[in-house]
C-alpha cells in the first residue's frame, strides 16, 4: 500500500474493513495489523538501526584480542572495516526508518481522522444523540496522533527486543553466567514500573476526559457566540471556559507527575543495570574468565542494554496512552447506525402521495402548502418523521465514569456506562425498525431505501451546516449544476448579495459554519442550496427566520414561482409565506385541524391567535 494518503474505505458500501472495536487492546492490534506490511518494515530496519550498538561491541572486542594483542595490524583493519560498514548501516537505516515511522504515523493519523468522518457522515443526525460532539472532535484530532506514537515506540520495541536477543547471545557466547543475568535481570526490570502503570492509566484517563469537555465547550461557545454577543453571555461563558481549562490542567500535570515517575523509575533502573554489568564484568576479568577485547565488549554490551530498556519503558507508556485513547475511539467508531436497510426495499410509486398518519397530514402532489402550528416543535417533530428522521431525545449517554470511584463500585459505574449506551442504540435501532407511520404511495417510509428515500424527500432546516471552502463548493459540493442553474436558485433564495460580497465570486472562500457570514446570509445559502437539488418533495422549516420582512417576501415569491407543479411543504407562521400557500395546513396539539386558504382559517380562533403574532414580528 502506498504510504500516504491512506486508502480508507471503513464504513462505505460493500467495504471489508471492520474496526476491531471489541476491546482498546484489539483496536489497537487491528490498527498494527491494518499496516502489517509497514510495520515489519519498520521492525526490519529498525534492528539494522541497532546492529552498531548490538554488534559493534562484538568486532571491536575481536580486534583487540586478534589485532591490537598480538600485533596483528591486517586483523585489526579486518576488524575495523567490519565495524564501520556496521555503523554505515546503522546510519541508512536509520534514515530508512526515519522515514517510514513517518509514514507510519500519518497513515494512523489521519486513517484514524478519515474513519471518524465516516463513521459521523454514516450515523447522520443519530451521532450527537449517542456520543458528545467533543469525542468525535477529541478522537479525530488528539487521539488519532496517539495511536501514531503508539504503533511506532511499538515497532522500536519489537526492533530492541531483537536486538536485546544478539546481545544476550553474544554475551551467552562469551560468558554463560553473564549472559544469564543479561536474560533474567532485564525483564524483571520493566516489570518493575507495573505498580506505577495503573495510576497513570488512570491520571491519563482523566486528563483525556478533561480535554474532551473542553472540547465540546469550546465548541458550544463558537457555535453560539453570535448569541452570546446578543445577550451579554460572553462574559459567563468565559469563565467558565476558564475554570474548565483549569481542571484539565490540574489533571494533566498529575498525569505528568505518574508519567515523569515512570520515566525517572526507567532511567534510575536502566543505569543500576549497566552499573552492575559492568562490576561483574570487572570480576570476571580479575577472574581471568575474560579477555580485555571480551571486557571491552561486555562493557559495550552493557550500555547498549541500557537504550532497549528504556525503549520498552517508552512503549509501556506509549501503550497505556493508546488504550486510554482506544477506549474513547472505540466508543465512536463501534457505533452501528440504527438504520438497516428491508429485506426487499419497495420502489417508490409514481406521483405518490405523503401521508402522516399521526398529523393526519395529506400532502398534495404539486402544491405548496404552508403548515402553521402554535408549537414549533409539533411542526419540527412532523418534519423529521417525513424526511425519516429519528427525533431529539436531549443530551447522548455520558461515557465518562466518576473519578473518584475506584475498585467494584468502579467497575459497576462503567457496567453501568456501557448499558446506558446499550439501551440507547437499542431504542434507537428499534424504533427506526418499527413501522414508521408515515406513508409515501401507500408504503410506510420503513420499508423504503433510505438513500432512495431522501433524494425523493428532503428535508432543511435552520441547522443546516455551511463547511469551509468556495461559495461553488458550499452550494453545490457535488458539481453537478450548470452555472445557470446555480445563479436560478441564489436569485430565488435572495442570496445573490453572498455571491456580490465574496472576492472572487463562485470560487470565493467561505469560513468553516459560514462563519463570515451574516446569520441571514447563512440561511438564505442553505436554502438555495436546498432548492439546487430539486427533490420531487421539498420540506422547508422556517426558511426565512433570520432574514428582515422585504427579503422574506422576495423569498416566498420568487421559491413559490421557482417551485411552481412540484410538491413544497413549509413550516412556518409568517404570512409573508401565508399568502403564496396553494394551501394552509393548522396543527392544533400536533394534529390536523383544519385546512384550506388563508383567508379562510382566519376563522379559526387559535390559527388567527398564531398568525397575528406572525403579522405584529412582521410589522415590528
Amino acid at each position: 500500500m502506498p504510504l500516504f494518503p491512506p486508502r480508507v474505505t471503513a464504513y462505505t458500501e460493500g467495504s471489508t474493513e471492520v474496526p476491531d472495536t471489541r476491546s482498546p487492546a484489539r483496536f489497537l492490534l487491528w490498527l498494527i495489523g491494518y499496516q502489517k506490511g509497514l510495520f515489519l518494515a519498520l521492525v526490519a530496519v529498525g534492528v539494522f538501526w541497532f546492529l552498531p550498538g548490538a554488534v559493534g561491541p562484538y568486532l571491536l572486542g575481536r580486534a583487540v584480542d586478534t589485532g591490537v594483542s598480538t600485533g596483528d595490524w591486517a586483523e585489526v583493519v579486518r576488524w575495523s572495516a567490519l565495524l564501520l560498514l556496521t555503523i554505515l548501516g546503522g546510519v541508512a537505516a536509520g534514515i530508512i526508518g526515519h522515514t517510514l515511522e513517518v509514514g507510519s504515523w500519518l497513515i494512523t493519523l489521519y486513517g484514524t481522522v478519515q474513519r471518524v468522518t465516516r463513521k459521523s457522515v454514516q450515523m447522520g443526525h443519530v451521532l450527537p444523540r449517542r456520543t458528545p460532539t467533543g469525542e468525535v472532535l477529541s478522537v479525530s484530532a488528539s487521539d488519532s496522533d496517539t495511536f501514531g506514537a503508539t504503533l511506532v515506540v511499538g515497532a522500536r520495541a519489537v526492533s530492541g527486543l531483537i536486538a536485546f536477543g544478539v546481545v544476550a547471545a553474544l554475551v551467552l557466547s562469551t560468558s554463560v553466567p553473564l549472559g544469564v543475568v543479561v536474560l533474567v535481570a532485564a525483564p524483571l526490570l520493566v516489570l518493575a514500573a507495573a505498580p506505577l502503570l495503573r495510576p497513570l492509566h488512570r491520571t491519563q484517563a482523566v486528563e483525556r476526559s478533561r480535554v474532551s469537555e473542553l472540547t465540546s465547550m469550546a465548541t458550544d461557545i463558537v457555535a453560539g457566540l453570535r448569541i452570546l454577543r446578543g445577550i451579554g453571555g460572553e462574559a459567563t461563558f468565559g469563565r467558565n471556559y476558564a475554570v474548565k481549562s483549569q481542571e484539565t490542567r490540574r489533571a494533566a500535570v498529575r498525569a505528568g507527575a505518574w508519567q515523569a515517575a515512570v520515566d525517572a523509575l526507567g532511567v534510575l533502573l536502566s543505569g543500576l543495570f549497566l552499573v552492575m554489568l559492568t562490576w561483574l564484568g570487572t570480576r570476571e576479568l580479575i577472574a581471568g574468565r575474560l579477555t580485555i577485547g571480551e571486557l571491552i565488549s561486555f562493557f559495550g554490551y552493557a550500555v547498549f542494554v541500557v537504550l532497549p530498556i528504556q525503549i520498552f519503558f517508552e512503549a509501556v507508556r506509549a501503550w497505556v496512552q493508546g488504550l486510554v485513547s482506544a477506549r474513547k475511539a472505540i466508543a465512536v467508531l463501534g457505533l452501528r447506525p440504527p438504520w438497516q436497510p428491508p429485506e426487499t426495499p419497495r420502489a417508490i410509486p409514481a406521483d405518490a402521495v405523503l401521508e402522516d398518519e399521526r398529523s393526519g397530514l395529506v400532502l398534495d402532489n404539486g402544491r405548496l402548502t404552508v403548515v402553521v402550528s402554535g408549537l414549533p416543535d409539533d411542526s419540527a417533530a412532523l418534519a423529521d418523521r417525513l424526511g425519516r428522521y429519528l427525533p431529539d431525545t436531549g443530551t447522548p449517554a455520558s461515557i465518562e465514569v466518576d473519578d473518584s470511584l475506584k475498585g467494584a463500585a468502579r467497575r459497576r459505574a462503567k457496567t453501568d456506562v456501557a448499558e446506558r449506551l446499550a439501551t440507547r442504540a437499542r431504542e434507537d435501532e428499534e424504533r427506526a425498525r418499527a413501522r414508521w407511520g408515515v406513508t409515501l404511495g401507500g408504503i410506510d417510509l420503513s420499508e423504503l431505501d433510505l438513500a432512495g428515500l431522501r433524494s425523493h424527500v428532503l428535508v432543511s432546516d435552520t441547522a443546516g451546516m455551511v463547511f469551509a471552502g468556495t461559495l461553488q463548493q458550499a452550494l453545490d459540493p457535488h458539481g453537478r449544476a450548470t452555472r445557470e442553474q446555480a445563479e436560478t436558485v441564489m436569485v430565488a433564495a435572495s442570496a445573490d448579495d453572498v455571491y456580490e460580497a465574496l472576492p472572487g465570486g463562485w470560487q470565493g472562500v467561505l469560513d468553516e459554519r459560514g462563519r463570515g457570514l451574516s446569520g441571514g446570509q447563512r440561511q438564505r445559502l442553505v436554502l438555495a442550496r436546498a432548492l439546487l437539488v430539486d427533490p420531487p418533495v421539498l420540506v422547508l422549516v422556517e426558511p426565512t427566520s433570520a432574514v428582515d420582512a422585504h427579503t422574506e417576501a422576495r423569498i416566498a415569491e420568487r421559491v413559490a414561482r421557482l417551485r411552481r407543479g412540484r410538491t413544497t411543504l413549509v413550516m412556518t407562521v409568517s404570512p409573508l409565506w401565508l399568502h403564496h400557500a396553494d394551501e394552509v395546513v393548522w396543527l392544533d396539539e400536533g394534529r390536523v385541524a383544519a385546512r384550506g386558504s388563508h383567508t379562510e382559517l382566519l376563522s379559526e380562533p387559535g390559527y388567527r391567535r398564531v398568525v397575528a403574532r406572525g403579522m405584529e414580528a412582521v410589522d415590528a
